[in-house]
């Protein structure tokens, strides 16, 4: 998929910003922070914080861009769903710009995904989500997962069969989301704000979707700090696959998940002396070399380091079949919240 040109354009769209949130008063100033040093108008964005029934007040600092604290209205089994029609329900401005409360912008952020609105008329418009640097072994391992995920996504776009988007850099029309119903129809699963929306607009009208690449447009996520915490992000994430409108979304994940179980019975095999080590060694050599092209690919436009590939590459079956074993079963807890599959 070929970069997103940018052209010396003035600034069109007016973007409303909406960040749900619960318990983040020590990351929510720096994402602040981030949007006071937008290249953007003032007076053509603001920000909306959907307070999900945090712990403590958050107080909204003084700020030179407009900015409005709500609570979350509770009305479904999906808060963050819920956070975001609360918000568009006041929301002043045409284009909707949903990102997180543990994110950070740059600063040519809106400038560029305006543009590309411009060049491309799109009501939908996704674009990448990268970890921030950290060390250690706990985020070199997310970090290749989300470089995976990222990668899919950019590469489903690429050959015009959309399936996978980020919530932490999603933008789209307020009259498309009304038009899509907005998240009727999967408001029972408690996350999915992003993926069920973007493959109810494919469903309406697939030339109205596209992918922004252009790394000023990258928003930058942190990782998670435990693995527990990981685990059970990664169960949320694939808790939503199941419920898939796309038949293209289904068949890779059930070629992901069939692959990585192939590596754990043929790396079992072996173990017992039952498979050959030239027959273990032929497909570990290949699966590492296929996910390493496609990783170093990846990193190239996130600017990401890769570190502990060969351990991450040979503990990630095991991961990724627990996770959506799990996934299928199993109860996940979320900011605080416990929620049943």
């Amino acid at each position: 998929m070929k970069p997103t040109s940018f052209y010396d354009t003035s600034p069109k769209n007016k973007f409303s910003i909406i960040v749900p949130f619960r318990n983040e008063v020590n990351n929510l100033p720096k994402l602040l922070t981030s949007f006071s040093f937008l290249n953007y108008p003032k007076d053509l964005y603001e920000v909306i914080l959907v307070d999900d029934e945090s712990d403590f007040l958050f107080q909204v600092p003084s700020l030179k861009f407009k900015i409005q604290l709500i609570s979350n209205n509770r009305k479904s089994n999906s808060p963050k769903k819920d956070a975001i029609e609360t918000a568009i329900q006041i929301a002043n401005h045409e284009w909707i710009v949903t990102t997180d409360a543990d994110c950070l912008v740059e600063p040519n952020w809106l400038e560029i995904i305006d543009n590309y609105i411009q060049q491309t008329h799109k009501k939908m418009v996704v674009a990448g989500v990268g970890y921030s640097y950290e060390k250690g072994f706990l985020h070199a391992f997310q970090n290749l997962d989300f470089l995976s995920l990222q990668g899919a996504t950019i590469g489903s776009f690429g050959i015009n069969e959309p399936f996978m988007c980020n919530g932490a850099n999603f933008a789209y029309k307020k009259e498309f989301f009304y038009e899509l119903n907005g998240f009727q129809g999967n408001s029972a699963i408690a996350s999915g704000d992003d993926v069920f929306l973007l493959q109810k607009a494919i469903q309406k009208e697939k030339s109205a979707v596209g992918f922004c690449m252009h790394n000023a447009s990258i928003v930058k996520t942190q990782s998670a700090t435990s693995w527990q915490d990981l685990f059970f992000q990664r169960v949320r994430w694939a808790s939503k696959s199941t419920e898939y409108h796309s038949l293209f979304g289904k068949i890779v994940a059930i070629i992901v998940f069939l692959t990585n179980l192939c590596w754990i019975t043929t790396f079992a095999l072996w173990c017992l002396g039952i498979a050959s080590y030239k027959s273990f060694l032929l497909y570990l050599v290949i699966k590492f070399l296929v996910d390493f092209i496609l990783l170093a690919q990846t990193s190239i436009y996130f600017k990401s380091k890769l570190s502990w590939v060969l351990l991450s590459l040979f503990l990630y079956p095991f991961f990724s079949s627990a996770v959506a074993f799990y996934s299928l079963f199993g109860n996940y807890t979320w900011k605080g919240r416990t929620f049943k599959k």
